[in-house]
């Protein structure tokens, strides 16, 4: 889906329908208050205050069709530059321009303002030439909105929309729009029953309920297991440190920003973490390593908390607590490649045995013009950088460069995965790292006898499971594969009074198996049970009558096909069995 914001056309557009529609407003309620009107990546918005009134449906399209007459008829847009003092004159009736206005410095700050016909309004632009170029608009929707964000200040009604140049572009949009709706993880999080939020909890902090207990378990147990047999070491650590622990690694410096605030307890300092490589690093100064110790893979799947802002949440795309599919790989400078190299692989496979395919990468490198944010050696980001390019160019694997986007410690490797609707999302990542083992007075025994520092090599393949649960329940629009499915199979028999015990004894069957199953028994017609399968996204619905319980056969309907395919109970469950330990996806 386009950005609205990122286009320069479409963003003056967005912006100068924003004003438009302040006009149709000002037309039918002359006493509004307007405060600021921005262009957002959907289209725009405008906060106003209408006095007691609340928006509504009728008052949406009152005001369209307001507006529709107004880009009718055609009225140029006039930009002028005024001073302070001529723009609080202007605006002195409405308070939220003179509060913008008064904080603005006039030495540094050109005011400008625009006006359409019988309407002027402050704004910095640019606009188009004339409001006759905003025919093709769609207002979407109206909220509350607390003047600057703060609950102790008035709420204001804000009216969300969108502007395109021409009729096909805005369908196409609205379109887009609506299939980001049907895919949106929180609606589908909802009717699957995946997760849920409580203010009583706190915001960002998801629940997990049962169907998203076994689909995270499974995920879980997915990667885990990958990781097993590559030879990683699973571990656990808490999900909080001591301060001292941030401030050996450099976090509490330079991530401060982002973390929750400092805890006392008993004249100590503690933080909660909001990434695990501290506890890692604290793991392999535990033993004496040798040169033949490396490469040691730690891994674990943990639980990290990061300071979010209210606005910037999104279900459990973006948390204040999540978890991470985390592993440092310690290892010697002539280890790194190979080990990049199996990082690149797992994600590869990974990415192919669930259907992720539109990805691409980029390898960012520092800015070797930057000597503040970078750590100061050249030869080791040289060495470094055209490490991670080798193994890239080795396995003809396409990637873009992007100079000045490393971390401070090393370069990074990104996997950027353009989800079915919405932007690009960093799903998987690796990064070298030559400084925090460093920090943390970290080494091995060469085989010369001599003490060395290893390597870090940062890396996670589904970056938090939160977020690829978010990303996988939009792409498959909650239509799980087999595997992953919460529920497997669905019972339903034709007749309660005579084919619920054959149902019952196919259900004890499906479990003795562990084969996740339901079997619905409510006194409703088999039509209507039907149709709550597919509501539900149930993989298999089995349809258990007279034929099915006298030869002890399966009927079964995958979901989104009408077909029914009938086999034996035994050739039904190891159909079962094999699709889920192929890891199919839909």
């Amino acid at each position: 889906m386009i950005n609205i914001k990122e286009d320069e056309r479409l963003s003056r557009l967005n912006h100068s329908c924003a004003h438009l529609m302040a006009q149709a407003v000002k037309h039918l309620y002359p006493n509004a208050k307007f405060w600021v009107g921005p262009v957002i990546e959907e289209g725009f918005y405008y906060d106003i205050d209408l006095g007691d009134k609340v928006i509504t449906d009728e008052d949406i399209e009152a005001i369209s069709k307001e507006m529709k007459k107004l880009a009718k008829d055609g009225k140029r847009i006039y930009r002028e530059e005024i001073s302070k003092a001529e723009a609080l004159e202007k605006f002195k009736d409405d308070p939220y321009k003179i509060d913008l206005i008064e904080r603005m410095d006039e030495d540094n700050t050109v005011i400008s303002c625009y006006t359409q016909g019988d309407f002027t309004d402050l704004c910095r632009g640019p606009h188009v030439d004339s409001v006759k170029e905003l025919k093709n608009f769609k207002l979407l929707k109206f909220s509350g909105a607390y003047w600057k964000g703060d609950s102790n200040n008035k709420m204001l009604q804000r009216i969300y929309g969108v502007c395109f140049d021409n009729e096909e572009d805005l369908n196409n949009y609205l379109q887009e729009l609506e299939e980001a709706k049907e895919r949106d993880h929180r609606k589908i999080g909802k009717e699957l029953g995946i997760y849920m939020m409580s203010d009583l909890v706190g915001r960002g902090l998801p629940m997990y309920l049962p169907n998203g207990f076994i689909m995270w378990n499974e995920l879980e147990n997915y990667i885990r297991n990958k990781e097993i047999k590559r030879g990683y070491k699973h571990v656990q650590t808490p999900p909080l440190g001591n301060v001292n622990l941030y401030k050996t690694s450099g976090h509490l410096e330079h991530y401060k920003d982002a973390m929750f605030p400092i805890m006392e307890v008993e004249d100590e300092e503690y933080v909660l973490r909001p990434m695990n490589c501290p506890h890692h690093m604290v793991i392999y100064g535990n033993d004496i390593h040798s040169y033949r110790d490396l490469p040691l893979r730690i891994a674990e799947i943990a639980r990290d908390c990061r300071y979010e802002a209210s606005g910037a949440l999104k279900g459990i795309e973006r948390v204040r607590s999540f978890c991470q599919n985390d592993s440092h790989i310690f290892c010697t400078l002539e280890q790194v490649e190979s080990e990049f190299k199996g990082v690149v692989d797992l994600i590869l496979e990974c990415y192919n045995e669930l259907n992720i395919k539109n990805y691409r990468f980029e390898l960012s490198l520092r800015d070797p013009e930057d000597k503040v944010k970078y750590h100061p050696d050249d030869e080791m980001w040289n060495k470094a950088e055209d490490m991670l390019r080798t193994v890239l160019n080795d396995l003809g694997i396409e990637y873009v460069e992007k100079i000045g986007e490393a971390a401070f410690y090393g370069p990074k490797l990104d996997v950027q995965v353009k989800p079915a609707v919405g932007n690009e999302i960093t799903l998987s990542t690796c990064q070298l790292d030559f400084c925090l083992p460093a920090k943390f007075d970290l080494s091995y025994i060469d085989s010369d006898g001599s003490k060395k520092t290893p390597v870090v090599l940062h890396r996670a393949v589904f970056g938090s499971i939160d977020r690829f649960i978010a990303y996988y329940l939009e792409e498959t629009k909650g239509i799980l594969p087999l595997w992953l499915s919460p529920v497997q199979v669905n019972i339903v028999p034709v007749n309660m009074e005579y084919h619920t015990n054959y149902a019952k004894q196919v259900y004890e069957e499906l479990k003795t198996n562990d084969i996740r199953c339901e079997i619905d028994l409510r006194d409703e017609k088999m039509n209507y049970k039907l149709r709550e399968s597919i509501i539900h996204k149930y993989p298999l619905t089995l349809i258990l009558g007279d034929k099915e319980k006298d030869n002890e056969n399966i009927s079964y309907r995958r979901y989104g096909s009408d077909e029914t395919i009938t086999v034996s109970k035994e050739d039904f469950i190891k159909l079962v069995l094999n699709e889920i330990k192929s890891k199919k996806s839909i």
